[in-house]
């Protein structure tokens, strides 16, 4: 399976980040690099030093998943869902929440899988319980970054503005997060 390397990463609503990304096979190959543990464990694993020791799924409605990621120094980040609607190979629904949350409340992940061609198009979309919670988890994606410790100092700051009740509207939002990619990458 290949990546063809032309994620999008866009807003739907509020409360919304939509990814999309296309592959070149198709959909069947595509819904189980999602589902099966064994290929999960290959792809979902983060900056380099990190593994992932747990990666639990339990494919049915009602069924749960479990991933723990561990880095070379010992630090540990989890977290884990519930599956609340599978279609296979077409759709998958299901719950998101973190051991220790770096947003607030459960996020609400659905997956869609279009083939075309003998390409899939992989559209995942989620909820998140308020914009702050999505601006929060936004602002790490668009700034790309891959070095945890930087990307949790931003996230730490970024909440604590939030959770002070920090109001911004949408260019001072912007600015803000450029100032916090800025301060923590040096860029």
């Amino acid at each position: 399976m290949q990546n063809t390397g032309n994620l999008k990463v866009t807003t739907g609503g509020d409360r919304e980040i939509v990814m999309t990304r296309a592959f070149n096979a198709p959909r069947r190959l595509v819904f189980n690099a999602l589902t099966k543990p064994e290929l999960v464990k290959q792809w979902l694993l983060g900056p380099p030093g990190w593994t992932m020791p747990v990666c639990e799924i339990d494919l049915q409605v009602g069924g749960k998943y479990r991933y723990v990621w561990r880095h070379a120094d010992g630090r540990e980040m989890g977290m884990g869902g519930v599956y609340r609607e599978i279609v296979p190979p077409e759709r998958i629904l299901c719950t998101e929440l973190f051991d220790e949350a770096w947003y607030p409340g459960e996020s609400l992940i659905t997956s869609t899988l279009v083939e075309q061609a003998g390409k899939t198009t992989l559209t995942t979309t989620i909820l998140y319980v308020s914009r702050e919670a999505r601006d929060g988890v936004l602002f790490v994606v668009r700034a790309g970054v891959t070095d945890v410790e930087v990307a949790e100092k931003a996230v730490a700051e970024f909440r604590e503005k939030n959770l002070l009740g920090v109001v911004l509207n949408g260019a001072e939002r912007e600015a803000a997060y450029g100032q916090y990619y800025n301060h923590y990458t040096g860029g």
